[in-house]
C-alpha cells in the first residue's frame, strides 16, 4: 500500500527538481537510478505475485511438435552455409590520401545505451570525427544507472587494434592533452559550457555537423557532444563516410583477448561437449554434430511491459505489466494504445520462449539441437523456459558452460557478458533473435556482412498465425517454411532510412566480378 502512494510523488519529485537545469544532470544521474530501483522494488513484486507458472500457450501446437521432434528429419539444407551471394566486403575509401590533413581540434562523444547501441554510436563518432576533420578522443561510455556497469572503451574492446586499423582515415588519442584535461563528464554536467554540443538532432546530415560543431572547434579547439546516440543520418552520406562506418564496425571493433578468450571457450564446449553418450544419442547428433543455434532471447521484463502485449497469463498478469509500465515509463508506450490482435498483426510482440522454440521445430530443428541462449533474466524465470528446453533439451548459456571462475571475469559486468554473447552468436551456425532491438540489429548486420545463416523471424506472420488456435501442426509448419522463405540470411538491400548497421548491402559490400 506505501508503494501506492509513493511512487507518484516520487516520479513528480523527480521530473520537477531534475529535469530542467542542465547543473543538475549529475544528481539526476545518481538519483535516476535509486528512482528505478525503488520503481522496481514497488512494482515488480506484485508482477511477480499475480503470475502463477505460465502453461504452453500454445498447447496444441506445443503437444504435436513434442511428438514430432523423436522423428524430425532435418531438411538436407537446414545446416549448408549460405552460398556465395555476388558480395564481398568493401570498406577501403575511394580517394585514400597517404596522409591526414591537420586536425580542427579534438571530438568527444558521450554514449549511453547498452553495450550494442554504444557500438553504433562508436561508428558515427568516427565518422563525424572524419566529417569535421577532428582528432576523436576514445568515446566515453555512460554507467547505466540500472546495470552500473563502469567498464570502460578499452575494457571491452581492443584499443591499439582500434586505433591501428583506422590510423589511416582519422587521428585517435585515448585521453585528451594536459590543456584540454578540464573537459570531462563532470565539467559538462555541473553547468552550461560553450563547449558542449547538446542540440545535435536525430540522424542530423554531415552539413549540420559542419554548420554547428565546426565553430566550436575553431573557436575552443574542443568539442564534447552529449547527448549523442543516434546522431548521425544512414542517407545522403558520402560514400567514403558510410565505408568508414562499415571499417569501423566490423574491422576496427575486436573485443579484447579475456573476452575472445572465454568465447572461444564457450563455443568449443557448444562443439564438442563432453560428456558420455548412448549410442542412440550418438547417432542423433550426427546430423548437427559440433553445430550449434544462437538463441538471443530477450524477453526481460522491461520488454514484456514495454511491448503492451498479451502473453497468456490472464487479467493478473496484464495489470501487474500495466503497472509496471505505467511505473517506468508514466504511460509514454506507443503499444499500449493498440489491442493485442493489432499489435500480434504488425509483429509489434516479441516472441515467448515458447513460441520461438515452436518456429524452429517447425524449421525442422529438433532435441538433438544445441541451442545457446545468448539472454540476461527472462520474465517468468525458469518456469516460462521449461516449454523451450522440453523441444530443446540440449540448452546452454555461460552459466551451464564456464566454469564459476571462468565467470568471474565478467560477473557483474552487463556489457562484458553481452559481448561474450555477441562473439559467441557471431562463431554460431545458425543465429535467430526472439525480437528486435540492439543486440538483434548489430549482430544481424555483421552476420550479413560476413554471409553467414541467420533466421530472420517473419514477425508479422506469426503474430497471426499464434492467433488462430485451430491451426495443425502441419498447417502450422508449412506456413513457416513459406513465411521463412529468403529470410535466412539472403541479402537484403537497404531501404531508404533503415540503420547500415542492421543492412549493411550495398554500402559495406561491393559486387563480385
Amino acid at each position: 500500500m506505501i508503494c501506492f502512494y509513493l511512487t507518484p510523488f516520487l516520479l513528480h519529485f523527480y521530473f520537477t527538481t531534475f529535469a530542467f537545469t542542465d547543473a543538475a544532470n549529475v544528481m539526476k544521474l545518481h538519483h535516476g537510478g535509486l528512482l528505478i530501483l525503488l520503481l522496481a522494488f514497488c512494482t515488480w513484486p506484485s508482477v511477480l505475485s499475480d503470475l502463477s507458472d505460465p502453461k504452453p500457450r500454445h498447447s496444441r501446437l506445443f503437444k504435436t511438435a513434442l511428438q514430432h521432434q523423436d522423428l524430425n528429419d532435418h531438411d538436407s539444407d537446414l545446416w549448408t552455409p549460405l552460398r556465395n551471394q555476388g558480395w564481398k566486403p568493401c570498406f577501403e575509401s575511394t580517394s585514400p590520401s597517404s596522409s591526414l590533413p591537420e586536425s580542427s581540434g579534438y571530438i568527444q562523444v558521450f554514449l549511453d545505451g547498452g553495450l550494442n547501441q554504444q557500438r553504433m554510436g562508436i561508428c558515427d563518432a568516427v565518422a563525424v570525427a572524419k566529417i569535421l576533420n577532428a582528432t576523436l578522443v576514445i568515446p566515453y561510455l555512460e554507467v547505466n544507472p540500472v546495470w552500473k556497469d563502469t567498464s570502460t572503451f578499452m575494457d571491452i574492446f581492443d584499443v591499439d587494434h582500434f586505433i591501428n586499423v583506422l590510423k589511416d582515415d582519422i587521428s585517435i588519442v585515448r585521453a585528451l592533452p594536459d590543456e584540454y584535461m578540464w573537459s570531462t563528464r563532470e565539467y559538462y554536467a555541473s553547468a552550461i559550457r560553450s563547449t558542449r554540443v547538446k542540440n545535435a538532432p536525430l540522424h542530423a546530415s554531415a552539413n549540420w555537423y559542419l554548420a554547428n560543431v565546426s565553430p566550436v572547434l575553431d573557436s575552443y579547439g574542443i568539442a564534447a557532444i552529449s547527448p549523442f546516440s543516434h546522431r548521425l543520418a544512414f542517407n545522403n552520406m558520402p560514400v567514403d563516410i558510410q565505408r568508414l562506418r562499415c571499417k569501423v564496425n566490423f574491422e576496427a571493433l575486436v573485443f579484447i583477448p579475456h573476452i575472445t578468450s572465454l568465447g572461444d571457450v564457450l563455443v568449443n564446449r557448444l562443439r564438442y561437449p563432453a560428456v558420455e553418450r548412448s549410442y542412440l544419442q550418438q547417432v542423433v547428433d550426427t546430423k548437427g554434430a559440433g553445430k550449434f543455434v544462437a538463441l538471443h532471447l530477450r524477453f526481460d521484463k522491461d520488454m514484456a511491459a514495454h511491448s503492451a502485449c498479451d502473453f497468456g497469463g490472464g487479467k493478473a498478469e496484464k495489470k501487474a505489466l500495466a503497472r509496471y509500465r505505467q511505473a517506468i515509463w508514466q504511460g509514454r508506450v506507443l503499444n499500449s494504445r493498440f489491442t493485442n490482435e493489432e499489435l500480434r498483426n504488425q509483429g509489434r510482440c516479441p516472441l515467448t520462449p515458447e513460441e520461438i522454440g515452436l518456429l524452429l521445430a517447425a524449421l525442422g530443428f529438433d532435441n538433438s539441437t544445441r541451442l545457446y541462449l545468448a539472454s540476461h533474466k527472462v520474465y517468468g524465470g525458469e518456469a516460462r523456459i521449461s516449454a523451450l528446453r522440453k523441444l530443446f533439451p540440449q540448452i546452454e548459456d555461460k552459466k551451464s558452460l564456464a566454469s564459476a571462475a571462468e565467470r568471474a571475469q565478467i560477473k557483474g559486468k552487463a556489457s562484458l557478458s553481452a559481448a561474450v554473447d555477441y562473439y559467441v552468436s557471431m562463431h554460431s551456425d545458425i543465429f535467430v533473435s526472439a525480437s528486435p532491438g540492439n543486440m538483434h540489429n548489430a549482430v544481424v548486420g555483421h552476420r550479413t556482412y560476413l554471409n553467414l545463416k541467420t533466421i530472420r523471424p517473419n514477425m508479422a506472420l506469426l503474430g497471426q498465425v499464434f492467433m488462430n488456435k485451430s491451426m495443425s501442426w502441419s498447417g502450422f509448419q508449412e506456413a513457416v517454411i513459406e513465411g521463412q522463405r529468403n529470410r535466412l540470411g539472403e541479402i537484403k538491400v537497404r531501404k531508404a532510412k533503415q540503420s547500415i548497421y542492421t543492412y549493411p548491402v550495398p554500402d559495406c559490400v561491393c559486387q563480385q566480378g
